[in-house]
């Protein structure tokens, strides 16, 4: 069923290329890869923190490669999130003016390799599915993109590019530090290694430097993030939905699932550096995204500020936090490309999305407004919406923290700074709200008609996940947490004792709370309840 899901998209993305009937494939396949999605997460074995489902074929026995497929809580989650949001971003298409077998194709390659790299355990095949997914981006921007789409075309395969190289070099690297006898692409035999201590402290402060600035271009992790405003902007609304809601988590989900496991020192030792620039993405790009003046702009930049509360997560590497990550991964996914869905909708009826040329589109387009203001409230985190959720997650868990034992410490600080993010993010969302559905109606828009029945259906879908995760997130939640309480837990003892020893003094480990520390659920279950 794992292969079904990957392949899938592809196998039709290639019956549309050589002629099948575009539209209908694409919706064909969309709906049957979320079917198979939904059977594994009812499948699902809860309370296992080791891969499900696991097929493996033999590539290169000498190499030890074999095309391996499997999933766990955290890479079941982005597969689910990539099945539902290609569903919408296929339904939200609609008919294309030209190559419109082409613009369906590419889509599908955007989803289908999107879930082959989130249902890899081989290294090589993590990385060359993501390749497969960012050839269809440069095309679907290029050819079909608004504005000055060459340019953004050209800037996003530049950045993803070298992005792309930075964590090749990484990954080479994490391949070769482990001994020969032990060398494998198998994430699973690399975690082995690494929890027998096979890779040394100033090898994981290397290759996490290489993997940090690779995974944080594609995830547009500041200062290298300016490629992604302007290429949602410049986007179709269904390429900017898949791209920003699905194909950028990528570089999330491998941190969470190369970088903190494999490399805990490194992980430590480059900690400040990490904090300094997730708070670049909070607090600068949150006051950039309030000076927009754009709607497509707005939405671009949000995406990037939001980045900043999930590498807050990451980086405190905590139970909590890192399933907070995860629940907003999931949630961000959903909001966002909700938003960009209906502000691509907008651009087609009234061909503008500057602020000052809309206003009151809410009393001709009523279910397009309260759409877009659950896409809203979710995005600011109100209570019920699955954002919410993640984000408080990451806050108590980054504050209680990790890295540091005593006192006043650097995620304290940091997640203090954060908060201000929340204001900020209300500021522009509610701002952006308000000028575009409210407020009086322009003659111009009065003869405007609302989404018609057929768009309802992906609207109302992601609406519906967003509504169903933020009351009900705990068996998301007890599906992920069992997938890092094993590794943080001997990670987390081993940095803390280092530590001690270094200050002159043994402490206890204190690596988690009393709950984190007994059942792989832990204080994020109790939260989520």
């Amino acid at each position: 069923m794992v292969l079904f899901t990957i392949f899938c998209p592809i196998v039709a993305a290639i019956l549309i290329m050589v002629g099948a009937p575009a539209r209908k494939t694409a919706l064909a396949a969309s709906v049957l890869t979320f079917s198979a999605a939904l059977f594994l997460f009812a499948s699902f074995g809860y309370g296992r923190g080791d891969f499900q489902h696991v097929t493996s074929f033999a590539i290169s026995p000498e190499w030890r490669l074999s095309f391996t497929t499997g999933i766990d809580g955290l890479s079941l989650i982005m597969v689910l999130l990539a099945t539902i949001v290609t569903l919408a971003a296929v339904w939200f298409a609609g008919a294309i003016d030209k190559y419109e077998n082409a613009f369906y194709a590419c889509l599908l390659f955007i989803s289908g390799g999107a879930i082959g790299a989130f249902a890899s355990i081989d290294l090589f095949f993590f990385y060359a599915f993501h390749e497969l997914a960012l050839i269809p981006t440069f095309l679907l921007i290029g050819i079909w993109g608004n504005g000055n789409r060459v340019a953004a075309a050209w800037k996003i395969t530049i950045y993803l590019a070298i992005g792309s190289f930075i964590l090749l070099l990484g990954l080479i690297l994490l391949y070769q530090s482990v001994p020969l006898g032990s060398r494998s692409f198998d994430i699973r035999a690399l975690q082995a290694a690494a929890g027998l201590g096979q890779i040394s402290a100033d090898a994981q402060r290397h290759i996490y430097l290489l993997l940090l600035i690779g995974f944080g271009i594609l995830v547009s992790l500041f200062p290298f993030h300016t490629w992604a405003p302007e290429a949602y902007a410049s986007a179709p609304a269904p390429v900017a939905m898949l791209h920003a809601g699905v194909l950028k988590k990528f570089g999330l989900y491998g941190l969470l699932r190369l970088a903190i496991p494999l490399l805990p020192e490194g992980a430590r030792h480059w900690t400040t550096l990490l904090v300094v620039l997730l708070l670049g993405n909070i607090i600068y790009v949150g006051l950039v995204t309030i000076a927009q003046k754009r709607l497509d702009w707005m939405l671009g930049y949000s995406s990037v500020m939001h980045m900043g509360y999930i590498f807050l997560g990451i980086a405190s590497a905590t139970i909590l936090a890192m399933t907070g990550a995860v629940v907003l991964i999931f949630a961000h996914g959903l909001s966002i490309a909700l938003l960009f869905a209906i502000a691509g909708e907008l651009r087609k009826r009234t061909g503008t999305l500057v602020f000052d040329d809309l206003g009151g589109l809410a009393r001709v387009m009523p279910f397009a407004g309260l759409a877009f203001g659950f896409g809203v409230f979710a995005a600011i985190g109100l209570p019920g919406l699955a954002n919410f959720a993640g984000e408080i997650m990451i806050f108590f868990g980054a504050f209680k923290n990790g890295w540091a034992m005593d006192g006043f410490h650097l995620f304290q600080i940091a997640t203090v700074l954060a908060l201000w993010g929340v204001v900020i993010s209300t500021v522009y969302m509610l701002r952006a709200y308000r000028k575009a559905f409210m407020g009086t109606t322009s003659e111009q828009w009065r003869l405007l008609v609302d989404l018609r029945p057929g768009l309802r259906v992906p609207v109302t879908l992601l609406v519906g996940a967003l509504l169903c995760y933020g009351f009900f997130p705990q068996p998301f939640v007890r599906m992920v947490a069992p997938a890092f309480h094993a590794y943080l837990s001997a990670n987390r003892t081993d940095l803390i004792n280092m530590q001690s020893c270094s200050h002159g003094a043994v402490r206890r480990p204190r690596a988690f709370g009393p709950d984190e520390g007994n059942a792989p659920q832990g204080v994020a279950t109790r939260l989520a309840r």
